[in-house]
């Protein structure tokens, strides 16, 4: 298969449906957190979070260039992920957008490598950069695991469609189609 070159490709047809027809990929949903001097604590909520290498252990996230949180992503020394679980829809909607306190109201702890990780979430991962790549509008970050850990049970936050999900039996492939619960994302 021949690559196609990173020059610019022009797109004849409009963004939102595509996005829409991305949106038809569920996804599970993570926050990004990392330390930013002055700036303190940032955080993002993410559905573009994957394994990337188990040898070495990295993983990618990628943040909007027009993100206020990009400058501390990229300066960060570390990156801490929480992949949310169901319970926590309300976290989501909180980093999901530019508030003036993000942080108000949300339990967090520290890492042993000092990132926040959000308390209650199924799994959580600390991250070292490791390389970051230009994405068309966003930047591509993968990270290093140095650590991880994760909770007993718990069902995950499905994005999909543009809404949050819930799985339909606590069994993976097994039950009824999944429903959409009544919250959503932009």
């Amino acid at each position: 298969m021949k690559r196609q070159s990173a020059a610019k490709i022009d797109t004849p047809f409009d963004p939102l449906a595509l996005r829409r027809v991305l949106g038809r990929f569920a996804t599970g949903v993570a926050v990004v957190t990392a330390e930013g001097g002055e700036a303190g604590m940032v955080g993002m909520t993410m559905s573009s979070f994957n394994s990337v290498s188990l040898d070495p252990p990295l993983v990618l996230f990628s943040v909007a260039r027009s993100a206020l949180s990009l400058p501390v992503l990229r300066g960060a020394q570390g990156y801490g992920i929480s992949i949310l679980g169901h319970h926590q829809e309300h976290v989501s909607n909180r980093f999901a957008r530019p508030l003036e306190d993000k942080w108000s109201g949300v339990e967090v702890r520290r890492g042993e490598s000092q990132v926040p990780l959000i308390e209650g979430a199924l799994a959580h991962l600390e991250c070292a950069p490791y390389a970051c790549h230009e994405g068309g509008d966003h930047e591509v970050f993968i990270a290093r695991v140095l650590r991880f850990s994760a909770a007993d049970g718990g069902d995950p936050l499905i994005f999909f469609g543009g809404r949050y999900r819930a799985l339909a039996s606590g069994e993976a492939g097994h039950g009824q189609p999944s429903h959409a619960s009544q919250g959503q994302r932009p």
